[in-house]
């Protein structure tokens, strides 16, 4: 699809994020009526603040009704000193992710149409791209937000690592949204072009492009991500002033989960938590195997992007089970079941973006002459 043909479609998912974010960050405060504990129990309505928190532009929006400020998290920006800092962080945050996730669908949509069989792909492509541009726009806004509680200097690593992890799970149901509204507006856009068949791609360079790519995730999601060294990762990097205790920060941005050995934990349930790891690498292996054949030309940035995409499908998956299992659902109610969506989103892009190099290059190691052409 040209770039003229896929601007329309991007446009309008751009456009569509935004205002759902901003929507629901207005409707935080709704949560502080009196009675909404009466609709909803207590713990889905705190649940659901914290979701809604980071898109408001009320800072007080995440604490309790009539709660003074306490300078924590939940207190950024909540001084009249640095309200004006607040409002600036917000404005970059929804401008932000506007331009991320425009730029993202304008790639995806150009290369991977909703057209020829694609486009449950492009929904799933778009979907998983919403998170990652949350993500990168809490990230970009963040110097903002932390300036606005008054104490900017202090511990600044640890709370950019925090408001990295704090677009929540509220962008994964807005993405959704808007990827299925983007696809329709795309089919439409498409109509007159011409024909983009799907590439056959040997199967064994798939197999074996697919198979380096999950290593890759695997590499974070299983060594990375064990205990022993999630902890020398923590405390074994130093510095000083603002880059003093980059532990957390590079956790969030290098550990796609975390996992210990069995211990005193039956082993048959120490597999069954397991299980959701397995579930991630075994979506993202299939998402891989199968990417190269859907784009319509498997470029470094297409792969990049796709893998990406990829490895948050895989993660959503495995976090899904993993709450499922952990019976947890009948003390903290159904909502939370998808608190989970959304994290691990840092580590997605930098693993997943890695992948998508690795599978590139073990494509145009092991795909022949006619793959290597659409790979230029």
């Amino acid at each position: 699809m040209t770039y003229r043909r896929a601007a329309i479609p991007a446009l309008v998912a751009g456009l569509l994020i935004t205002l759902l974010l901003w929507w629901a960050g207005a409707s935080a405060q709704a949560l502080r009526l009196p009675g909404t504990t009466g609709v909803l129990d207590a713990r889905s309505v705190t649940e659901l603040r914290r979701w809604l928190v980071p898109w408001s532009y009320d800072p007080s929006a995440g604490l309790p009704s009539g709660e003074p400020g306490t300078g924590g998290d939940a207190d950024l920006g909540t001084g009249t000193r640095y309200a004006d800092l607040y409002r600036t962080a917000m404005q970059i945050r929804f401008a932000a992710v506007f331009v991320f996730f425009l730029a993202g669908a304008l790639l995806l949509i150009r290369r991977l149409p909703p057209t020829q069989g694609r486009t449950p792909a492009t929904l799933l492509a778009l979907w998983a791209w919403g998170p990652v541009a949350g993500t990168l726009a809490v990230t970009v806004s963040a110097p903002w937000l932390i300036a606005s509680g008054g104490h900017g200097s202090y511990r600044f690593l640890p709370q950019l690592a925090g408001v990295a992890a704090s677009s929540g799970p509220v962008v994964v149901f807005a993405a959704l949204l808007t990827a299925a509204l983007t696809v329709l507006v795309a089919r439409v856009t498409a109509k007159g072009a011409a024909p983009l068949p799907r590439r056959s791609v040997p199967p064994r360079a798939a197999r074996l492009a697919a198979s380096t790519g999950t290593a890759v995730i695997a590499l974070s999601l299983v060594v990375l991500s064990y205990e022993s060294v999630a902890a020398w990762m923590q405390t074994s990097f130093g510095g000083a002033g603002l880059l003093s205790e980059p532990g957390d920060l590079l956790r969030q941005w290098l550990l796609l989960g975390g996992w210990t050995g069995p211990g005193t934990t039956p082993l048959g349930d120490w597999l069954l938590y397991r299980a959701a790891d397995v579930l991630t690498l075994a979506v993202v292996w299939w998402a891989l195997r199968l990417l190269p054949g859907l784009l319509t030309r498997a470029t470094v940035p297409a792969m990049t992007t796709g893998a990406v995409c990829a490895t948050v499908l895989g993660l959503m998956a495995g976090h899904v089970l993993h709450t499922a299992m952990d019976g947890t659902l009948t003390i903290w109610g159904p909502v939370h079941l998808f608190s989970e969506l959304g994290a691990g989103v840092p580590a997605a892009l930098t693993f997943g973006a890695i992948a998508g190099v690795a599978v590139h290059v073990t494509l145009r190691l092991s795909g022949g002459s006619d793959l290597d052409k659409s790979l230029r």
